[in-house]
């Protein structure tokens, strides 16, 4: 198809800190880079995510970066009148009500307006609770809605709201930036983690993490990401902090297994694997996750991925797993990932999906 001009709103490209969506973003943008479209990413100054920047302004993309100022998202709203494709992403951070509502201004017979919800499960829950919430009159407005995950649940939520078209486009691999690299001592462990400290996520994390590690004190764990240096831990956590993005493929590939667990929402409505899972299986490591609807529609269990529905079964399966095992696992994952779920594949589907639309 022809180029396209895609503005994005998005919470930021340039920055993981506070904001597990970057390396989504990442993916998909440069994959549709690849493809010949050009793609702006205006993101507002705020977290302190530009003074954590992983990377520089990327070469696959224009990045504007404009004040948590009113009058300055309007100014980037009036640039964004050029695109041919106007993408609003949820969790922006500052704001959100009003791109929200602004962005179908730009709407026309030739120029798409998109919802890109990077957090489905939770945006569904919220406007459910709230019937006053402002975005649930706009939803049948966006010509479509694409989410981060959710499958069939979110698919049909969204269609009941209304919404014109609901089509997740899952979180994918990056070859280009996750991949298997040379071990890292700092990061040896049996079992390691990595997400921020959320209030949805915390008692899970409990439950598939600390727990585990309470049960097998012989084992050492390692847990990474920001907020979690005040939570009370078993003597044999090692608490990382804040990982930066370069620092992923080290952290994947060095422990015997890297668990994912989900947060509250996400596990509610099944079919939403996080990016990790996809960023570690990239790197060959052998991947634990706690129970979801819709794995197996990724990667097969117990021989792509170890699947647990408790911290006692994530407690045992430490217990049991070799290091051959581990390493078996990892690899068949590996394979998988790169035979169908690198976001060359998601920005393919994306394309024909953008195609049908502006036909329409």
């Amino acid at each position: 198809m022809s180029r396209l001009r895609i503005a994005f709103f998005g919470s930021s490209l340039v920055s993981a800190y506070w904001n597990g969506a970057a390396t989504y973003y990442r993916g998909i943008v440069r994959a549709l880079h690849s493809r010949g479209h050009h793609v702006t990413f205006y993101e507002p100054d705020a977290y302190d995510r530009q003074q954590n920047r992983d990377i520089p302004d990327p070469e696959y993309a224009t990045v504007v970066v404009y004040e948590a100022t009113e009058e300055a998202v309007f100014r980037c709203l009036a640039l964004a009148a050029d695109a041919d494709i106007v993408v609003k992403a949820s969790g922006v951070g500052v704001f959100d009500e009003l791109l929200e509502r602004e962005v179908l201004k730009l709407q026309t017979e030739e120029r798409l307006v998109v919802f890109w919800d990077v957090d489905a499960p939770a945006t569904l829950d919220r406007v459910h609770h709230n019937p006053t919430d402002p975005f649930l009159s706009l939803i049948p407005r966006y010509d479509l809605v694409l989410t981060y995950g959710g499958g069939d649940p979110v698919i049909q939520a969204y269609a009941a709201l209304g919404a014109q078209q609901c089509v997740p486009i899952y979180n994918a691999l990056d070859p280009t930036t996750h991949h298997p690299v040379a071990p890292e001592a700092r990061f040896t462990g049996d079992l390691a983690f990595l997400g921020n400290r959320l209030p949805d996520r915390e008692a899970r994390v409990e439950e598939f993490f600390l727990k585990p590690a309470a049960a097998t004190p012989e084992k050492t764990f390692l847990l990474g990401g920001s907020g979690w240096g005040d939570k009370p831990m078993p003597a044999n956590v090692n608490y990382l902090g804040h990982v930066y993005t370069t620092e992923h493929n080290a952290f994947n590939c060095t422990p015997k297994a890297v668990l994912n667990i989900s947060r509250d929402s996400m596990a509610r409505y099944g079919f939403s694997p996080a990016t990790r899972v996809f960023e570690a299986a990239g790197a060959g490591a052998c991947i634990i996750t706690d129970y979801w609807e819709g794995i197996d529609f990724f990667f097969t269990p117990n021989e792509e991925i170890l699947v647990a529905n408790s911290g006692a079964e994530v407690a045992a399966l430490m217990v049991a797993l070799t290091p051959e095992q581990a390493h078996a696992i990892g690899q068949a994952a590996y394979r998988k990932v790169l035979a169908a779920h690198t976001y060359d594949h998601r920005a393919e589907q994306l394309e024909q999906l953008l195609k049908g639309e502006m036909v329409k």
